[in-house]
């Protein structure tokens, strides 16, 4: 059966926002991105998103605004933006969200949903992660090497009902979603791969690829995740170690020449998000009696460098 058009308003034009809106538009929904970026909001409007892949380059005609009165209620409102605009953009997107609307986010890091909780109503929040990866080669041209999976479920835990619809329409338009219920050790999965990976390749410059390929860094790769691995546990999630090494290594294996989205941050001069990913590992270690001297390692040298470059 085919899911029904819905009125989405995807909140964050960056690489991720703009992959989802853009298929989403494809599918035959209304979808609107709202962003406080001028140029790139004007540019999306006057050539569409266009996604690469490979050798392939399509351009989908997705509306764009900086207003969020300009788009009104929506049934979903996903929200793509950095952790630390998450509030900020919940203040924005107030237009877009009535009584009946889904407040989503599949964003990086632990620690959204309660942001977007204490703007929104709990049980119209959504929350979950994808492992799609994209890259700005320029505004509104995003590089989307492949299909990779998303995981949803509720908030508030127990109501599949809004999880289940947001899947529905991902899946309807190729985006291969499941339901997760409870959601959070799916979120710490996300997690503990994140905080193995990101601050590595930043700090290193390494892309996907070459993290995997060397052997010191897989090393370090897997420990870190270990370390992580039993925070997670200590907080009730039962997580794996060894399955979460093994899916690491290998997911890095298949990127190849990928970059880490806290490498695109570096690169680009922007503040990372190692608040919610190492930062939110280390302050539940402190939390459960779990020592966490890996990352919290990784955590002081990425805000050294976010220090040295100006970034507060």
């Amino acid at each position: 059966m085919m899911a029904r058009a819905m009125k989405i308003g995807v909140i964050g034009a960056g690489a991720m926002g703009s992959i989802f809106a853009a298929r989403l538009a494809q599918g035959g929904n209304d979808v609107a991105l709202l962003d406080v970026a001028g140029p790139l909001v004007d540019r999306i409007n006057a050539d569409g998103v266009t996604v690469v892949r490979g050798e392939e380059s399509n351009a989908t005609r997705v509306r764009a605004t900086t207003d969020p009165s300009e788009i009104g209620p929506v049934d979903v409102a996903v929200f793509f933006v950095k952790c630390y605009h998450t509030a900020a953009a919940a203040e924005l997107a107030r237009p877009l969200v009535g009584p009946g609307t889904t407040v989503a986010s599949l964003q990086n890091g632990w620690g959204n949903g309660d942001v977007l909780a204490a703007a929104y109503p709990v049980d119209q929040i959504v929350v979950g992660v994808t492992y799609n990866s994209g890259l700005v080669v320029e505004p509104g041209v995003v590089m989307h090497p492949a299909d990779q999976p998303t995981v949803v479920g509720s908030f508030a835990e127990g109501d599949g009902a809004r999880p289940g619809r947001l899947a529905e329409t991902l899946e309807s338009v190729g985006l291969a979603t499941t339901v997760a219920s409870p959601v959070r050790p799916e979120i710490w999965k996300k997690l503990i791969l994140n905080a193995a990976t990101l601050p590595t390749s930043a700090l290193t410059g390494m892309t996907a690829g070459e993290l995997g390929g060397d052997e010191h860094m897989r090393e370090l790769v897997a420990d870190i995740a270990r370390e992580s691995t039993a925070v997670a546990m200590a907080l009730g999630y039962p997580i794996d170690a060894g399955e979460r090494v093994e899916t690491i290594l290998a997911l890095l294996e298949r990127a190849g020449p990928t970059k880490a989205s806290m490498l695109q941050d570096f690169e680009a001069g922007r503040r990372t998000e190692i608040d919610v990913i190492n930062g939110a590992v280390v302050k539940a270690g402190n939390e459960e009696g779990v020592a966490t001297p890996l990352n919290k390692a990784l955590f002081r040298l990425v805000k050294g460098c976010e220090a040295k470059r100006g970034l507060k």
